[in-house]
């Protein structure tokens, strides 16, 4: 029970982590205000907690985009976009699994094998869908703890309480989207003040 229990805190604490970074990216790329931001995300970021999927949370992350003066066609675009493909949290929390199932193993990493864990990661983001995490989780995992050289027998336990960590995934995922949406458009919101 310890070792599930810190399992599910570390996996979290790096989802946690991630999501707070897109904060100082919003400020210092997006121009946006702290508080601003933070505002906006409050309802996407409900939705992202309690869907613990980026789809179902997409009706509100486009009406935070609209409040943050995203401009409709870019918000139209990128962020379904960002839902199906961007999954900002995904290879820092997927390789974090692997290495406590290669810690909780026993099995010793080298950096080739973190090197091929993170390329692994990077690609398998892609293949995730935007549900909640408990039905991907194993294909998601699966193939970077393979790469890494980390058995993945212990994820068929891990997967019993993934509820939590998908949540700080699914959380990050949408303010990461948002935040993306809004760097990406900020000339032309630049563009629509001075106007």
């Amino acid at each position: 029970f310890g070792a599930v229990f810190h399992y599910v805190l570390l996996v979290s604490t790096v989802g946690i982590i991630v999501t707070l970074a897109a904060y100082p990216v919003a400020v210092a790329f997006g121009r946006w205000r702290l508080g601003e931001f933070a505002r906006a995300m409050v309802p996407p970021q409900a939705g992202a907690i309690s869907t613990q999927s980026s789809l179902a949370s997409l009706p509100a992350m486009l009406d935070a985009a609209k409040q943050l003066r995203v401009p409709q066609r870019n918000a139209d675009v990128s962020l379904p976009l960002g839902v199906a493909l961007f999954r900002a949290t995904g290879p820092a929390m997927n390789v974090s699994v692997a290495i406590y199932v290669a810690y909780l193993m026993g099995v010793e990493l080298q950096a080739g094998n973190l090197i091929a864990g993170f390329a692994v990661a990077a690609i398998a983001s892609y293949w995730a869908v935007s549900l909640p995490g408990s039905l991907t989780f194993i294909t998601s995992i699966a193939p970077i703890a393979l790469a890494m050289g980390v058995p993945i027998e212990p994820l068929a336990i891990l997967i019993a309480v993934e509820v939590l960590p998908d949540i700080t995934r699914t959380l990050g995922n949408v303010t990461w989207d948002v935040t993306a949406a809004g760097v990406a458009s900020r000339g032309e919101r630049a563009e629509v003040r001075e106007a």
